[in-house]
């Protein structure tokens, strides 16, 4: 038996074990190869990397595993029964990033363009019900021509699917939408439902109708990346939150988020050591910030100074820029924050500054994210476009936001809080467990000319000198009602605190606050305004 076992050959038998270990992995290199070398030189010409490109930039080095790399679609007509490659256009799997599990999916622009057919769609499903198992990010390298003509109506049965996962995921698990190529038609929604959306410069677009339909059914003329390019949806829509110029970048600024996010919503974001000294005195603060309310200044300048080593990731950096949504950390701790900007329209509230920032609070909250909310706010945006535009239920977002986040949330008033957009902006009395103010601060219904205006107005009009009397009254309404320490009297602030002492102040009260637990009333869920 020895020697039938020792002069067995060696070489691959048809049928045998090493016989089919060797067809499978020649199935395996063909699979990872893709179509062919003209698809791939095409998919390079074009600027653009091929899925397995992607996903080896996102993941960890060696780390990935993929599910159902042989599956092929089993549709016929229109000459698809000929056309049968691996993988059906779409790869999917999971990996690591810095040590922790990622799933992600990508489509392969080289097979039928990256169409969602029924089988696509299916291996898309299983990964995603996979993500929300295990309790892992999941992330979506789309680059796909919409769904497959050929397959009908279940094509489009593989988008309702996604998108009933998507929502199914929200809250759940972070979900990252990366464009690096076309995305149209109701395909489109799927990044509309997760939580961050990147995009390349273009080479990626996003929109329902494409420039055909546009001139056709309006008569305008326009191309793809200006109906729908990275650079129209980071500055006007508001549809994509981080744009680059490049897809190397674009996947690294994912990695980086992804550092910053927990794994799942009973999870905390990873910590990490810290150099930076939490007691670190922010003197720059003082010579920053003009005490003068109306001179205008850079709020990130100030957030600089306060997080670890200067560093933070801004979130929809190009949309609405007269308030400021960012992710840092803070001792090694991740936190949000929210920040009015008086360098963009004197960091009034509008419609757009609302939403963006009502869907920030609602990530942060969603992912145990604590939540710091830098004050200097002259109120909200006034005028009949405002008005008409729906301010009020628009503003109300942001409102309903604050209120519902169970989070720790520390609020800062750096100088002006005026009216209503002070309430909205996460003030004591709607639950900020902390709320601390600068010696500079001013705290008000409004502006001390504008209330010396509406209470003294008969004074003011009949003075022998209205402008010396308004002039006296405004004084006079500043040192009653809006000196420094006015809100700190009557309980509205926690601390007057020295602004060189901010950065300590903050981390010793998040430090505190860390193990915070609230409870929402009993409910299936609320009924936020549109």
């Amino acid at each position: 038996m020895a020697m039938t076992i020792a002069s067995a050959s060696t070489e691959p038998r048809p049928g045998g074990v090493r016989g089919r270990t060797a067809e499978l992995r020649a199935l395996r290199e063909q699979a990872e190869r893709g179509p062919s070398e003209k698809a791939t030189a095409a998919q390079h010409a074009k600027g653009k990397l091929t899925a397995r490109e992607r996903i080896a930039l996102l993941l960890d080095g060696g780390s990935f595993r993929e599910v159902e790399q042989l599956r092929r679609h089993r549709a016929t007509g229109f000459g698809l029964e000929r056309k049968k490659p691996y993988t059906d256009g779409v790869v999917t799997g999971w990996g690591t990033v810095e040590g922790r599990t990622v799933f992600v999916y990508a489509h392969d622009f080289r097979i039928f363009g990256g169409a969602l057919g029924e089988a696509h769609a299916t291996k898309i499903h299983k990964i995603m019900d996979m993500a929300i198992a295990t309790g892992a990010p999941l992330v979506s390298l789309n680059d796909g021509a919409g769904a497959r003509i050929q397959e009908g109506v279940s094509a489009l049965a593989g988008y309702g699917g996604i998108f009933q996962r998507n929502t199914k995921a929200s809250g759940v698990i972070p979900q990252i939408s990366v464009m690096l190529g076309p995305c149209a038609g109701g395909a489109a929604y799927s990044p509309a439902l997760t939580d961050f959306v990147f995009m390349v410069r273009e080479t990626s677009q996003m929109f329902i109708t494409g420039p055909d339909v546009v001139k056709a059914v309006t008569g305008e003329e326009i191309s793809q990346n200006g109906l729908g390019g990275a650079d129209v949806h980071a500055e006007t829509s508001g549809v994509c939150h981080f744009a680059y110029d490049d897809e190397e970048t674009c996947i690294a600024e994912v990695r980086y988020l992804l550092s910053l996010l927990p794994q799942n919503n009973r999870e905390n974001a990873p910590r990490v050591p810290c150099d930076d000294p939490a007691d670190r005195r922010t003197e720059d603060l003082l010579d920053l910030v003009p005490a003068e309310g109306n001179r205008p200044y850079d709020m990130t300048k100030v957030i600089e100074e306060i997080v670890d080593d200067g560093e933070y990731l801004e979130v929809h950096e190009r949309w609405a820029r007269n308030i400021i949504c960012a992710l840092a950390r803070m001792d090694g701790q991740v936190v949000g924050i929210v920040a009015n900007q008086p360098r963009a329209l004197a960091g009034v509230l509008d419609i757009e500054a609302s939403e963006k920032a009502a869907r920030f609070v609602q990530m942060c909250d969603a992912f145990n994210i604590p939540i710091l909310t830098l004050l200097d706010v002259p109120g909200f945006l006034p005028g009949v476009d405002q008005e008409h535009g729906g301010i009020i239920r628009h503003g109300a977002k942001l409102l309903y936001a604050y209120c519902n986040a169970t989070v720790p949330r520390i609020s800062l008033i750096l100088r002006k809080a005026y009216g209503g957009a002070y309430i909205v902006m996460d003030s004591q009395s709607i639950g900020a467990d902390l709320t601390y103010a600068w010696p500079t601060n001013e705290i008000a219904v409004m502006g001390a000319e504008g209330a010396a205006n509406v209470i003294f107005r008969k004074r003011i009009a009949e003075a022998e000198d209205p402008e010396a009397m308004r002039a006296r009254m405004v004084k006079e309404y500043k040192s009653e009602l809006m000196h420094p320490y006015y809100a700190a009297e009557r309980g509205l602030v926690d601390d007057v605190i020295d602004p060189a002492e901010t950065r300590q102040v903050l981390i010793d009260s998040l430090a505190m606050l860390r193990t915070k637990h609230a409870d929402l009333p009993s409910r299936k869920h609320g009924n936020p305004p549109q």
